[in-house]
C-alpha cells in the first residue's frame, strides 16, 4: 500500500477520518470533483443528500480504477456540501457507509469537509474532490 493513515499521539483520534496520510507511491494522481452524474451524465440523487454521497464516492473509485489504482491509495479527500449544517452529518454519513459498503472499501480518510453556498449546477449538494497516490 502507498498511502499509511496515521491518527498521531497529541492529536484528537477520531472514528470517521484520519489526521494523516504517509503516500510512498511515485505517482500522484489528482482527481476532479465528483459529483452525483452516473456514466451517461444522468442526475442521480436530486434532493437526497445520501444518494448524492454515495455516487460521488462511487465515481472516485471508478476514475482510481480507471489509472490502476483503488480507494486505499487516496491520500486526502476535500468535500463540498452546499448549505452544510450539522444536521447534514446523518445522511452524509449514511451516502458515505453505503458507498463503502458498496464498494467494500474503508472510507476513512484524511478529509477536509468545505460548507459552500452552490455548485456548478442547481441540483448538486455534494462535490468530492481526491488526490491518490499510486506505486
Amino acid at each position: 500500500m502507498t498511502v499509511n493513515l496515521i491518527n498521531p499521539d497529541g492529536l484528537p483520534k477520531p472514528e470517521n477520518y484520519a489526521q494523516l496520510a504517509v503516500a510512498t507511491g511515485t505517482r500522484t494522481v489528482y482527481l476532479s470533483g465528483q459529483v452525483a452524474r452516473d456514466a451517461d451524465g444522468n442526475r442521480v440523487g436530486t434532493g437526497d443528500l445520501a444518494a448524492q454521497v454515495e455516487q460521488a464516492f462511487v465515481n472516485v473509485d471508478t476514475a482510481l480504477k480507471a489509472v490502476g489504482g483503488t480507494f486505499a491509495d487516496i491520500a486526502k479527500l476535500t468535500i463540498y456540501v452546499v448549505d452544510w449544517t450539522p444536521d447534514k452529518m446523518a445522511p452524509f454519513g449514511e451516502g458515505a457507509m453505503r458507498a463503502a459498503t458498496r464498494l467494500g472499501v474503508n472510507p476513512v480518510k484524511p478529509v477536509t469537509l468545505i460548507g459552500v453556498a452552490a455548485l456548478g449546477e442547481p441540483d448538486l449538494m455534494v462535490e468530492i474532490d481526491a488526490t491518490a497516490v499510486l506505486d
